[in-house]
């Protein structure tokens, strides 16, 4: 079993891959971190410089990295079928009032396809 996680480079993919190394350590498991397509979104800055890779590195977890080909939310539930995962962790941004009664649609997806349980979290 593994966990399985989002990465982008905003506030929100921070703070879920701190929560997914953590979960992965809490339950002693795995972490695959699902990337958008090259080009697609800001990628390779994890925190203060640090790029995913070394904060990966000094995590401590074993992880894998998969690239998405276009679909973010297909691909991050695709890969939580495939490596059989047993959570899946989002970044939520904050809405506006109104804004709070539409979740995301990328969110949406997620939440209602996936294999497992979904945490979503936000900064």
């Amino acid at each position: 079993m593994t966990v399985v996680v989002s990465h982008l480079s905003n506030p929100e993919g921070r703070e879920a891959l701190a929560t997914a190394i953590g979960e992965a350590r809490s339950r002693g498991t795995g972490l695959v971190v699902v990337e958008p397509p090259t080009g697609a979104a800001p990628a390779g800055a994890a925190d203060g410089g640090e790029t995913l890779a070394e904060r990966l590195a000094a995590a401590g977890v074993q992880h894998e990295v998969v690239v998405s080909d276009g679909d973010l939310p297909e691909a991050i539930v695709q890969t939580a079928a495939r490596v059989g995962a047993e959570l899946i962790v989002i970044g939520l941004r904050r809405r506006s009032p109104v804004g709070k009664l539409i979740l995301g649609a990328g969110a949406q997806r997620i939440l209602l396809e996936s294999p497992c349980p979904v945490l979503a979290v936000k900064p």
